[in-house]
């Protein structure tokens, strides 16, 4: 492994056990701030007017200890012990467990996949050692649409667990020690301590007075309620930023209109901040504190968001137990009956008081998911038309001769959805106005189901059509974890994408000496040919470190080492040179004087002549409409709600931090 460029390859170092303990204490306010704050309201939400406070003190010790099973049940035994074990990479929550699954079984509603993508390094798969059969679970689910669909909106729906969500931020025995060691010891002890008091005091004037103040001594009482209330805004935190991921992830994956992610920490990979769902949020906290104006509606409400998380993540870590860990269905079935029973308990519980504050929840939720079911549908419809009116390159060099295309100074990056083909937004363009620029690239950002991908493995390059006509593409692939660069360092690091791409193909050609390797080599590419319509292979392309100056210029390394490093290439195996390199390792000198290098040696000059002379960003500017004849709730659909939302929210151009000033918008109607 080279030593540059597979730094982020290597495995994860375990954390030692001061980071361990550092993580934990830190995990406190982060993870455990919602959790820490029940004993505040548990109690007065409980005898606030269905329970009465008898003598007996029955009715005390029954809440101590279904408190006690449930925080013993659900926390501990769930949570900490299997569900913490299901994480993406070192991530959690809902949207790790829908990676998984969507990996281990063709459920992902993503467009443009491609094989490529399961050879990342964050694509792991835990393969069954003597299973090829599949699983009538993994069928099911691979075989109805609408179930995939119900998948993946409640894997966005559900917003996220703190303990199981912020994974990522620390670390699996951070969460366990945290929470075994300190975070459940002290609540079964507040919760004791609760009952003990109000089981020796019943001279209360109403059972609303059974609360967590009550048995707090007048002397340290406000204290304890300014202590109280900053814990409060502790545990606020994590409900806010648990919001900001899971937006930032469902855009990622199509599935909400695009708005403003800020990063507000150049170090913590994570800590975001979107000022729209920021200002969305207070105002909802202000309606429904002025709205309620009681903590009992309020906890109603909360429950039946914290319980219908639950049950979705029950459910889902069911299907990875079977799909992901190749468990036996029996056992799958186990958890989810036993946990899934005790959650729909709580459920039923919770909707009861459906007109005491639950409505509120299920109200939100239903707005939600109308808008990522709007957006995404009308998104992967665009995408397949897209897909049915690209063209081919062919057309676009037929074209050429037939109006005397013209090619301008500079390069032309064509943003596209697709991974192959001409997009339609770009043949209209060349149609209207017949010039395009001397480098073309066709630009395709996409998400892949994994949190993150290495910077090495981040550009996949390939050419479209002969060397000679300069253009190429470019697919960019992002987790849905990952920080989008801004175009300064975007447009810097594609440039040298396409150097490395130009030299590495290069060393390719020069490398494979042998006729049957050079044979079998166009063999492939004419077969890959064929199914990409006339494109050749896309190749995995690493960049060097971005501290030194990258010269596309002739570098000054002798042609004696050249033609060592090609004697070394040459003599390596087929095998190894028939896998594409994720190393660009050499330079091509321009004193060299064979054909090939000094076809490479003019490719790059031309390549650096087009950076000087400036980049245009080539983007489809869209309106979507329904066919005639189109259903009344489709149109309403697409025809109001998408382009609503399309028209108040960012932009492609924002949301990719196009410059105004290079920006080419190409009109399109998309009939659907």
């Amino acid at each position: 492994m080279d030593l540059e460029f597979g730094r982020g390859l290597r495995p994860p170092k375990r954390d030692s056990w001061k980071t361990t303990l550092l993580l934990a204490y830190q995990s406190l306010g982060v993870v455990y701030g919602d959790l820490s704050i029940s004993p505040l309201y548990v109690y007065k939400s409980t005898f606030a007017e269905d329970i009465q406070h008898s003598e007996t003190n029955e009715e005390i010790f029954g809440v101590l200890s279904f408190v006690f099973w449930t925080l013993t049940l659900i926390p501990l035994i769930k949570y900490v012990s299997i569900v913490l074990r299901a994480d993406d990479n070192g991530e959690g929550g809902t949207f790790a467990l829908y990676s998984l699954i969507c990996r281990h079984a063709n459920v992902s509603l993503l467009p443009n996949r491609q094989i490529a993508d399961e050879e990342l390094s964050t694509y792991k798969l835990e393969r069954p050692p003597d299973t090829t059969d599949k699983s009538r679970i993994k069928a099911w689910l691979e075989k109805h649409r609408k179930l995939r669909v119900a998948l993946l909106i409640s894997a966005n729906d559900t917003g996220s667990e703190a303990m199981f969500a912020d994974l990522g931020h620390f670390s699996y025995s951070a969460i366990q020690l945290a929470f075994t060691c300190l975070v459940y010891p002290a609540l079964i002890l507040a919760y004791m301590g609760q009952a003990a008091y109000l089981s020796k005091h019943h001279d209360f004037y109403s059972s609303s007075q059974v609360g967590f103040y009550i048995a707090v001594p007048d002397r340290i009482r406000w204290p304890v309620l300014v202590l109280a209330i900053l814990a409060s805004v502790v545990g606020s935190q994590a409900i806010i930023s648990g919001t900001f991921s899971i937006i930032n992830q469902s855009q990622s994956l199509s599935c909400f209109p695009r708005v403003k992610v800020v990063h507000t920490s150049e170090k913590i990979h994570g800590q975001i901040y979107i000022p729209e769902i920021n200002w969305l949020l207070m105002i909802l906290c202000i309606a429904v504190a002025v709205g309620f104006r009681d903590t009992k509606h309020m906890g109603n409400a909360s429950g039946l968001a914290v319980i219908t998380v639950m049950l979705v993540t029950t459910f889902l870590t069911s299907l990875v137990i079977v799909l992901c860990w190749h468990r036996p269905p029996i056992l799958a079935l186990a958890f989810l009956l036993f946990f899934g029973s005790i959650e729909a308990l709580y459920f039923s519980a919770s909707l009861i008081k459906f007109l005491e504050g639950a409505w509120l929840p299920i109200l939100l939720a239903l707005i939600l998911m109308s808008v990522m079911l709007i957006w995404h549908y009308t998104t992967i419809k665009k995408y397949e038309f897209d897909l049915h009116n690209k063209v081919t390159l062919e057309w676009l060099l037929a074209l050429g001769d037939k109006l005397g295309m013209v090619r301008v100074p500079g390069i032309g990056l064509v943003y596209t959805d697709l991974t192959s083909g001409v997009p339609a937004n770009f043949s209209r363009f060349v149609t209207n106005l017949p010039a395009f620029h001397r480098v073309l690239v066709f630009v395709c950002v996409k998400a892949v189901p994994v949190p993150h991908v290495l910077p090495a493995e981040r550009y996949l390059v390939g050419r479209v059509g002969p060397p000679g006509h300069r253009s190429y593409r470019c697919i960019v692939r992002y987790g849905y974890r990952d920080v989008h660069q801004d175009v300064d360092s975007f447009e810097a690091e594609l440039v040298e994408s396409l150097a490395a791409f130009v030299r590495m193909d290069a060393s390719f050609r020069c490398s494979e000496a042998s006729p049957s390797l050079l044979m079998e080599r166009e063999e492939q590419e004419m077969l890959e040919m064929d199914q990409q319509q006339g494109e050749r292979r896309l190749t995995v392309v690493a960049l060097r470190d971005r501290g030194g100056c990258y010269d596309l210029q002739h570098s000054a390394a002798s042609s004696a080492a050249v033609e060592e490093e090609m004697r070394m290439r040459a003599t390596s195996s087929a095998s190894a040179a028939a896998n594409n390199s994720k190393q660009v390792r050499f330079f091509i000198d321009s004193h060299v004087a064979s054909p090939e290098d000094k076809r490479v040696a003019e490719e790059l000059e031309a390549l650096e002549a087009a950076r000087e002379a400036g980049t245009a960003f080539i983007l489809g500017h869209s309106h979507v409409q329904c066919k005639p004849g189109s259903s009344l709730f489709k149109r309403m659909a697409v025809d109001v709600g998408y382009n609503f939302l399309s028209r108040n929210c960012r932009g492609p151009d924002v949301a990719l931090r196009v410059p105004p000033a290079s920006l080419l918008e190409v009109g399109m109607v998309y009939v659907l």
